[in-house]
């Protein structure tokens, strides 16, 4: 609870960066107080998201988070699409994948570990977590591959392998929704709630829910407009390349409700959330979020083609061999979440010397 108290103190730098955006302030304080902003919202968004769940079934609700699970990285996406930012959506998107797999379920493993010997989950659960990453993976090394092959000659083409390839993670995506929440239901189905045991006090009303989703993901909106204006001139005063602001700063800010969430139910013994937490929000990312963006690209007339870097692709792949080796045998400890947080931080090392 303290910590939702101090997260929601933060509120106040939602008006203050709109205040230095009206006063036109350097980039840099605007894009540090529009990140302060953006942490309490996206925490706002996914607690509204929990309580709406509790007013529905299991089915449904299950699909709400996993809908707007990931609503601040589409916003900043989307922002950063309409102005012409596609590195940095691209670098964002990597980003949110590699954080939760490697930073949220990490800190996750070694807080829960350390406060518990030895947590268990559900083998079965992470292995089609996994599964579901590999074709992340293969989604993001085939464009890639493409245009090492043609030597980039043919930009049109990869901008219609990436809208294909999106419609097909999407289409699958939604199979791996009916899958999780209708026919293999049980399969998924973890010890505990997690809006429940995160969130003490009773249910907000349908209507308080909505209310709060829906103004915060407006404000989100406005408040991510000021962050991507500021994002390259803030960048280049504090000596940080665009991938690197997209990969980790932004990245981060998206993901820090997942972080609060997962960390929460590991040191609880409940690692089956906080695993479905992380895993759940990366495929989220890979198979939803960043399809829909490539989509709204191609309407708005801003190609995003999934075509990343070799690094961006090379550290997707290695963080999902990293955490499918360690999630395996249904059994984890603190040592294994230094494991993953020692590989992100060496792509973070990688990143900044981009």
């Amino acid at each position: 609870m303290r910590a939702k108290r101090v997260l929601h103190a933060l509120l106040v730098f939602v008006p203050v960066s709109f205040w230095l955006g009206l006063t036109q302030a350097s980039a840099t304080a605007i894009f540090v107080v529009s990140c302060l902003a953006i942490l309490p919202l996206a925490g706002l968004m996914g607690e509204a998201t929990e309580h709406l769940a509790h007013h529905t079934g299991s089915g449904l609700g299950g699909l709400l988070n996993a809908t707007f699970g990931n609503a601040a990285e589409l916003i900043i996406g989307f922002m950063a699409l309409r102005a012409g930012e596609t590195q940095i959506v691209k670098a964002s998107l990597t980003g949110s994948i590699i954080g939760n797999l490697l930073v949220v379920l990490g800190l996750a493993m070694l807080l829960g570990g350390w406060k518990h010997e030895e947590m268990r989950f559900n083998p079965r659960a992470a292995e089609t977590g996994s599964s579901m990453m590999l074709l992340a993976v293969v989604a993001l090394v085939i464009p890639a591959i493409y245009a090492t092959v043609t030597h980039h000659r043919e930009p049109q083409h990869i901008e219609s392998i990436s809208l294909d390839i999106s419609i097909i993670l999407i289409l699958t995506y939604v199979a791996s929704l009916a899958f999780q929440f209708k026919t293999h239901q049980r399969f998924f189905a973890p010890e505990g709630d997690p809006a429940r045991d995160a969130e003490e006090n009773r249910p907000w009303s349908v209507g308080r829910s909505a209310l709060v989703l829906a103004g915060s993901a407006v404000l989100t909106g406005l408040v991510s407009e000021l962050l991507v204006r500021a994002v390259d001139e803030a960048g280049t005063a504090l000596g940080l390349g665009k991938v690197f602001m997209g990969v980790v700063v932004v990245a981060v800010i998206g993901n820090a409700a997942e972080h609060s969430t997962a960390v929460l139910m590991a040191m609880k013994d409940k690692m089956d959330l906080a695993l479905g937490i992380a895993m759940g929000s990366s495929m989220q990312i890979a198979l939803f979020v960043a399809p829909v963006l490539v989509i709204a690209g191609h309407v708005m007339g801003r190609p995003l083609g999934l075509e990343f870097t070799l690094l961006e692709v090379a550290a997707v792949m290695l963080s999902v061999l990293a955490v499918g080796q360690l999630v395996q045998d249904g059994r984890t400890n603190w040592f294994e979440g230094v494991q993953l947080l020692a590989v992100y931080a060496i792509l973070v090392v990688a990143f900044y010397f981009i």
